[in-house]
């Protein structure tokens, strides 16, 4: 039998912190800066930032480079009783993946209103034919997630970039 999820939330926004980090060296290289930090047993054993750009690879948002770098640590494709820290909502390519990668927990900062799929735009971890559920929790750090999102974009307009 499987036990139950101890959450320990006393350093959710330690975990949430270092995600931001990495958000901000994704903005460093251009990319639309979201970070992720997976957690299992307290000890990060993930990370990753936004780099579809600068790898090509239309899959490489951070969710996905920290659970790819998550199973390669671990030896092991699942991921149980792991925690995932990112600052944006996820979109549905990822929360896909942390269905199938098993992770138990997500946290995330910043709503994504156009393509988020935790909360925003529909409750994917809620599906009744997913044989995997999700524990989400969402707004930690919002503020702070949020303004590091709008920096970037404010910045990409006033070069007179697109925004992406």
């Amino acid at each position: 039998m499987r036990q139950p999820m101890i959450i320990d939330r006393s350093r959710d926004r330690d975990f949430m912190q270092m995600a931001l980090a990495l958000a901000e060296q994704g903005a460093v290289l251009g990319e639309v800066p979201v970070g992720a930090v997976l957690v299992q047993g307290g000890e990060v054993i993930g990370r990753g930032f936004n780099c579809p750009i600068s790898t090509s690879d239309p899959s490489a948002h951070a969710e996905m480079v920290a659970i790819r770098e998550a199973a390669q640590a671990v030896s092991n494709y699942r991921l149980p009783g792991a925690t995932l820290y990112v600052t944006l909502e996820p979109c549905s390519m990822c929360a896909g993946l942390i269905v199938h990668s098993r992770v138990a927990r997500v946290v995330f900062g910043a709503l994504e209103p156009k393509a988020g799929i935790a909360q925003s735009q529909g409750q994917f971890f809620a599906q009744p034919f997913l044989n995997h559920r999700v524990m989400l929790e969402g707004g930690v750090m919002a503020e702070e997630c949020g303004a590091v999102l709008s920096a970037f974009f404010k910045q990409r307009r006033s070069a007179g970039r697109p925004p992406l």
